[in-house]
């Protein structure tokens, strides 16, 4: 059986860019618990399947890649994403290579937002007018 966390871990983080010692220096400060300190060799090991991360390792290598556990560890091969939160996170975030601030971040979600309300207003009218073009309004009474 393939271990498919190096894999997806590795994928990660070069999906993002990032390198081992800036991995590490990040999860340090994403996360205040000490007793847990990362280090790039550490997390080299980790991608290598030389070495397994414990449970609250996997658990803030997911939170701070916003992916689900399950998804990192291979359990499924569907990364579900909330683009709320990924949008309200403080990870970097880009798009054609140019960073999103958090401004940029806030006009995108309220664009999106107005969307998908409208999309559903829309829908709703549209189903009132079918419920409408259904009923039989015919009051002749010389058929």
């Amino acid at each position: 059986m393939i271990k498919l966390f190096p894999i997806r871990l590795k994928a990660l983080r070069k999906g993002q860019k990032i390198s081992l010692k800036q991995l590490a220096e990040n999860l340090n400060k994403y996360s205040k618990d000490r007793a847990h300190h990362n280090t790039p060799a550490q997390i080299g090991n980790w991608e290598r399947g030389v070495r397994s991360p414990s449970y609250l390792e996997i658990q803030k290598l997911a939170s701070y890649f916003n992916v689900s556990m399950d998804y990192l560890i291979g359990r499924t091969s569907i990364q579900h994403f909330n683009l709320e939160t990924v949008l309200m996170s403080e990870n970097k975030i880009t798009f054609n290579d140019q960073t999103l601030t958090h401004h940029d971040r806030y006009e995108i979600f309220q664009l999106i937002n107005g969307y998908l309300h409208g999309k559903s207003n829309n829908n709703q009218k549209n189903n009132d007018n079918k419920y409408q073009e259904s009923l039989n309004l015919d009051l002749d009474d010389d058929k």
